[in-house]
């Protein structure tokens, strides 16, 4: 009898444990949820956090997020309005705003995620391929460079460069918005906003994009350089033209110098020759005498020539000397 007993009042402390298990749930801070009985929902959402109560084994739970989820499709390649193919990159940020709606839609954030998929990206397509790609990748307040940034863009880009854009990458992001908007609540959603994340070529294209950079950069170095040879040649001209005036303008002093120094030395000859005239003419002379050896000619003089007059002058002093001549 104890032992039914026993077994009498663990069963029933186990059935009140369930019921109780059961009855009570908790909600957490950023939840919401609705309660779901035979797979539909009843009662009003609960957004509280705290302790909740419910029917026990008829009603479920469901929660679902209060706050902002992440949704990041996948890159597409989409045409331009240009027909330049480029990889598009979008992010977007929304919530649950209606759970009741949600649960009978989607069910879940994994089809909410799905949903999202084909809204966003057929939106993102649609503007896309209708702007041009200079619009999606400037904004309205852009400003055209000026200066020697603007000389380094090659004339056929210029022009582009300083078109006008009607309207810019946070305009179209805009529209992107606004058109999904239109289609999401319908699930219960709020899309509170989308942002194109990255833009890139495709691979042809980026590669033609390389070959037009690169052919840029080379024309530019050659300007550079062409630039600094013009400048070089310019200095070494200057240079050349400045050592010219300077190699003039000390020959000419050079030859004042030496025009004064053979002036004085005239002078001081002048004037020492002038104390003694047949000094000067003895002294010339004999520098005749040793000037005129040369080994390839024969001079033929007389006896009686001036060449010779020092000479017989002084045969005729030195004693014994006219013996010996005879």
């Amino acid at each position: 009898m104890k032992s039914v007993l026993k077994i009498s009042f663990g069963v029933l402390v186990v059935v009140i444990l369930l019921v109780l298990s059961g009855t009570f749930y908790t909600l957490e801070e950023g939840q919401q949820a609705i309660i779901v009985q035979f797979g539909r929902p009843v009662g009003d959402l609960v957004t509280e956090a705290g302790l909740h109560v419910k029917l026990p084994f008829v009603q479920e739970v469901r929660r679902f997020e209060k706050r902002l989820l992440i949704w990041d499709g996948d890159p597409n390649q989409i045409p331009t309005k240009g027909r330049e193919f480029i990889w598009v990159d979008t992010t977007a940020r929304w919530r649950i705003v209606d759970a009741k709606k949600f649960l009978e839609s989607v069910a879940t954030e994994r089809g909410a995620q799905s949903r999202l998929d084909d809204i966003i990206d057929s939106v993102v397509r649609d503007q896309v391929s209708g702007s041009e790609l200079v619009e999606l990748v400037r904004s309205t307040s852009w400003v055209v460079p000026k200066g020697e940034a603007l000389e380094e863009v090659p004339a056929e880009l210029e022009e582009e460069l300083k078109k006008k854009i009607a309207r810019g990458r946070e305009e179209i992001t805009r529209i992107i918005l606004a058109e999904a908007r239109k289609i999401i609540p319908q699930y219960g959603i709020e899309l509170v906003d989308v942002r194109i994340k990255r833009l890139d070529y495709v691979e042809s294209v980026r590669e033609k994009v390389y070959a037009r950079m690169i052919s840029e950069r080379k024309r530019i170095a050659a300007r550079f350089r062409s630039e600094g040879e013009g400048r070089s040649a310019e200095i070494l001209g200057t240079m050349e033209k400045e050592l010219r005036q300077i190699r003039s303008t000390a020959y000419r002093r050079a030859q004042e110098v030496r025009g004064k120094a053979d002036a004085e030395a005239t002078n001081i000859y002048g004037k020492a020759y002038n104390r003694d005239p047949e000094f000067y003419a003895f002294s010339r002379t004999l520098e005749a005498y040793k000037e005129g050896q040369n080994k390839n000619s024969v001079l033929i003089l007389t006896t009686d020539s001036d060449y010779y007059r020092y000479l017989k002058d002084a045969a005729g002093r030195i004693p014994g000397a006219g013996r010996a001549a005879r």
